[in-house]
């Protein structure tokens, strides 16, 4: 329903699952990428089949450290010996035949029969010849036997043994090849999926940290408020105690403030008394100053 099937990844190769035991329809899955619960399921399904490839990945991580284990522990074949004993035997009656000719050419030489010296130097060149084709030629059985022996590697993406410093054309029918490209769907899968749950619980978390504080921030508001309230309150029970403390101690001073408040209350009554007195005289004249036109 989401992603890929790891079951069609590795048909006909060494890896390969089987059947599939879950049903695959593609109008059931068209139908379900339609449906408007679809974004609800996936991250459940996502989860089953990224819990299903670690099974796998972890059953193949167990082969590849076999696979290095053997690695490590292969032990280098011995070179064989530059000279078998035959050819040691070959050369050891060689080496007899050179130094008796080289004494019998000695010899001519002292005897004047220079042509028949020069005959057996011929020989003995052909002899050394010969004794150096049977010397190198161990030599170069070793370097054509180096050249043929290739060291092994793992690859880390699927646990195949391959090849070191192998032919392009072999490297790269591995690269493409169905185990190999299926273990790398996976493998990218699962980092995809572990990165985006990673980054799923980190803003989660900030969330978290941004409502607490955001909590934070109400408490302090609601303190404050009920604080300066409670303040508020003090203050007004505070002078209203010291007003009558004051009151009691200065009777006379409280009443001489009251008489003092009465008089000025009486006389802004008086005040506005006569204003509006003076605005109906002044309102009355104007209309008698009317009446006469």
């Amino acid at each position: 329903m989401v992603r890929f099937c790891p079951h069609d990844l590795f048909v006909n190769t060494r890896s390969d699952l089987g059947a599939c035991p879950k049903v695959h329809d593609l109008k059931l899955k068209e139908s379900f990428e339609k449906s408007p619960r679809h974004d609800s399921h996936v991250p459940k399904f996502e989860a089953e089949l990224a819990h299903y490839c670690e099974k796998l990945v972890a059953d193949l991580d167990r082969k590849v450290r076999r696979g290095r284990e053997r690695l490590a522990q292969e032990v280098e074949i011995p070179s064989p010996p530059l000279i078998s004993a035959e050819k040691s035997e070959q050369l050891s009656v060689l080496e007899d035949k050179i130094k008796n000719l080289l004494e019998q050419v000695e010899s001519l030489g002292e005897a004047g029969k220079v042509d028949e010296a020069e005959a057996l130097m011929r020989k003995v060149e052909m002899l050394n010849a010969e004794k150096t084709a049977l010397t190198q030629q161990p030599q170069q059985d070793k370097v054509l036997m180096m050249a043929q022996e290739k060291k092994m590697a793992l690859c880390e993406v699927c646990g195949s043994f391959l090849i070191e410093n192998d032919a392009a054309e072999r490297t790269q029918s591995h690269v493409t090849g169905k185990q190999h490209m299926g273990y790398g769907t996976i493998r990218d899968f699962l980092a995809e999926y572990k990165a985006a749950k990673e980054k799923a619980i980190e803003e989660e978390r900030l969330a978290r940290e941004r409502e607490a504080e955001e909590q934070r921030k109400l408490r302090e508001r609601e303190y404050g408020n009920r604080r300066r309230s409670i303040e508020s309150v003090d203050r007004d029970r505070y002078r209203d105690r010291d007003h009558d403390r004051e009151r009691e101690q200065y009777p006379e001073r409280n009443r001489d403030r009251e008489r003092s408040r009465d008089r000025s209350s009486r006389e802004r009554l008086e005040d506005g008394r006569r204003s509006d007195w003076k605005c109906n005289s002044s309102r009355n004249r104007r209309e008698g100053r009317r009446d006469r036109y």
